[in-house]
């Protein structure tokens, strides 16, 4: 079967849907822990409950999703119709999310904040799963998926750039409370909702044109990602390695902003941080699609993942000697987090096309949709795990402005938290790695 040529505009339409993608997994990642236990009141212990308890709906909901959205295509040839459900009902959901009442008590606000996070996910997934099962649709062809996926993970890194630098500006604008996190809310729900509409208007029509007629339009199960997770060695190797690099980020991420007021000792300095990682992404992605063309995609994974753990590893030497030099560790990190980004969503459609040929029937939705609740696990379980390293360090939550004064031992949770966790993450995520042997195409 010949591989059918992408257009411009399907891969631009495709990218934009990273504008959603990026501002649902940044923001909450980024704020959502620090507005529970500095804002809420909330203590780290129950928040990390809180930030964990709505992606495990996931691991439920997004197989089911994706199992539909299989039968959407098998019947229609398109993915759209879940992916506009989403980009809808997400809207008022996540603004929902961050206006909490402020006569609530911290338990009441806790569990305001769970409903309505929880509820924000189901409405995320129903565009997300679709969305990460279209690459498979749209191209057959192995480095076209590549140059597919660096596009949107360009889209994607200068989404987070914009959300991680502009949202807490926002939010410090509206007075860095209550008042500021919901301006944030609207503003952001806003950009991702576009993304969203954006994508699901140009890549999911033409995901349309790429059916393959040698795969029967037969109908998917909720348990084929989890059958493919048993017997694709191929699929759970890479599964697990994405998930392990997901948690990875998502620790370091909820840290940045304990790192910017309690380390650096300046709340602003969350945008240069963020800043620094993402700026170098953006740069560095051409060359990063050279590099997984001429070695392959594993290879070309495992070179950037070995540059994030150093560059993490490199910043546990803030416990002692915080300062400026940060800023030089977090950028190396940043091109590393580009090629982290790029390589495994550029394989996964080389292993959607295997299974779906030794099952006889697609299988995009299915995989993708136990992928995606695997991600957002691993998103999510990152801020908890880091508030666990801060509820074992002795951190001491606050409201409103005020920042309380942390012990030594607080202050070094702080940073192990941030740099030494993700560094040992990767680290587990390499010798995953290593037992992937699919054959690859390096040009």
């Amino acid at each position: 079967m010949t591989a059918p040529t992408l257009s411009r505009g399907t891969s631009l339409g495709y990218a934009a849907g990273s504008v959603g993608t990026g501002t649902f997994g940044v923001l909450p990642g980024l704020v959502l822990a620090y507005y529970l236990t500095d804002t809420l009141g909330v203590g780290p212990l129950l928040a990390s409950f809180v930030v964990v308890f709505p992606k495990i709906i996931d691991v439920v909901i997004n197989p089911m999703v994706g199992a539909r959205s299989d039968r959407d295509f098998g019947t229609t040839g398109r993915r759209t119709r879940l992916m506009w459900w989403g980009a809808i009902t997400i809207v008022p959901l996540f603004i929902a999310t961050f206006a909490t009442p402020t006569s609530l008590s911290s338990g009441g606000a806790a569990l305001w904040v769970l409903i309505f996070f929880s509820l924000t996910a189901v409405a995320y997934a129903l565009f997300q799963v679709p969305y990460i099962a279209l690459p498979a649709d749209l191209t057959t062809d192995y480095h076209g998926r590549t140059k597919l996926i660096s596009d949107r993970i360009v889209v994607l890194a200068l989404t987070i750039l914009v959300v991680g630098a502009g949202a807490p500006a926002i939010r410090n604008a509206f007075d860095g409370g209550f008042r500021g996190y919901l301006a944030m809310a609207v503003a952001t729900t806003a950009l991702m909702t576009l993304g969203m509409a954006a994508a699901t208007h140009w890549a999911g029509r033409a995901g349309a044109t790429a059916v393959d007629p040698t795969i029967p339009p037969a109908t998917s199960r909720t348990r084929d990602g989890f059958e493919a997770l048993k017997h694709n060695h191929h699929y759970r190797i890479l599964l697990l390695v994405y998930v392990m690099q997901a948690l990875a980020t998502a620790v370091m991420l909820a840290g940045t902003q304990y790192v910017a007021t309690y380390i650096l000792e300046d709340k602003d300095a969350l945008t240069p941080l963020f800043i620094a990682l993402v700026a170098p992404a953006i740069l560095i992605m051409p060359l990063w699609v050279r590099i997984g063309g001429r070695f392959g995609k594993q290879r070309a994974l495992a070179a950037a993942s070995v540059l994030f753990m150093l560059a993490a590893a490199s910043l546990g030497a803030a416990i002692v000697t915080p300062g400026v030099w940060i800023y030089a560790s977090v950028a190396v990190a940043g091109i590393g987090y580009a090629g982290m980004q790029t390589f495994p969503l550029a394989m996964l459609p080389d292993v959607i096309d295997e299974q779906s040929a030794a099952v006889g029937r697609d299988q995009g939705g299915a995989l993708s949709g136990l992928w995606t609740a695997s991600e957002t696990m691993g998103l999510a379980i990152g801020p908890g795990l880091y508030l666990l390293v801060l509820a074992a360090a002795g951190f001491r939550s606050s409201t409103g402005d005020e920042v309380v004064v942390q012990t030594d031992g607080a202050l070094t949770g702080i940073t192990v938290g941030f740099a030494l966790v993700p560094a040992a993450l990767i680290a587990v995520s390499l010798v995953i790695l290593s037992r992937y042997r699919r054959s690859e195409q390096p040009a």
